[in-house]
């Protein structure tokens, strides 16, 4: 089986939607459109049609192109059952330990509920693709807008579970302000200093830094690193359960 062809497409400030086709049935679909023209446009200047839209969430820069996507191509819109109120024609509602196929490849769902109470990621498995909206970013996480702490650690735990080869397909562009922040917190990381040298390095020619591998996250990324005795005594916080340190840090995040 032939693995997903992905096009990152960059629309307002600093958010990513995805195009993803399935070659062997043509299969298309637009993740977490924001906006609707260049979405079109890419995928006519790549001949794609599009036959489906993947919603992780209900925030209008993940749902704003949903409609007028739909109206323009018939596609179907697939998003979260747990919170199918708030996604703009929604056809299909997925749930936690569901499998989507689109086409031949097939996303198997995982609900991570933190940054929004019903938010849910996609994993491709044979294309070594997730799809997590803004639960995960590089190195950093959603805000806790509708969930708590220890939802957001579990959410993210079940994710760092993931083959360290797993592409991170996160919605936005953050990781120079994100790895300010992690500096802040976890100067000591040889891990995250190599990432910071590197993301200046693409950053300095234009280049994007997502999608970010998941080995590099676990490695790098203080939200992921909760558990992990040294950031805890970075914080201040040696010996506390890792959903303490997790807060501490998020905290210090969101004052940053």
């Amino acid at each position: 089986m032939a693995a997903l062809d992905i096009r990152q497409i960059p629309v307002l400030k600093d958010n990513f939607v995805y195009l993803a086709r399935e070659p062997a049935s043509g299969a298309v679909a637009v993740v977490d459109p924001a906006v609707v023209e260049p979405v079109l446009e890419e995928a006519q200047r790549l001949g794609w049609k599009i036959t489906h839209i993947l919603n992780t969430h209900h925030h209008g820069d993940h749902v704003g192109g949903n409609l007028e996507i739909k109206a323009a191509t018939g596609c179907t819109i697939v998003g979260p059952g747990h919170d199918s109120a708030r996604i703009p024609g929604i056809d299909i509602e997925v749930r936690d330990g569901d499998s989507f196929a689109l086409g031949y490849a097939n996303a198997e769902v995982f609900f991570v509920p933190g940054h929004t109470s019903g938010h849910i990621a996609y994993w491709f498995k044979d294309s070594a693709a997730l799809f997590c909206g803004d639960t995960l970013f590089s190195i950093g996480c959603g805000r806790l807008f509708e969930g708590t702490a220890q939802q957001m650690w579990t959410s993210l735990s079940r994710l760092k579970a993931l083959p360290p080869q797993t592409q991170i397909y996160c919605a936005h562009e953050y990781t120079e302000s994100n790895i300010r922040f992690a500096l802040s917190v976890d100067a000591g990381n040889a891990a995250l200093q190599r990432r910071a040298a590197e993301v200046r390095s693409l950053r300095a020619v234009g280049k994007y830094t997502v999608p970010s591998l998941m080995s590099d996250e676990r490695a790098a990324n203080p939200f992921l690193r909760a558990d992990a005795p040294e950031l805890a005594a970075a914080v201040g916080m040696a010996g506390r359960d890792p959903v303490d340190v997790f807060a501490e840090v998020r905290r210090r995040k969101d004052v940053f």
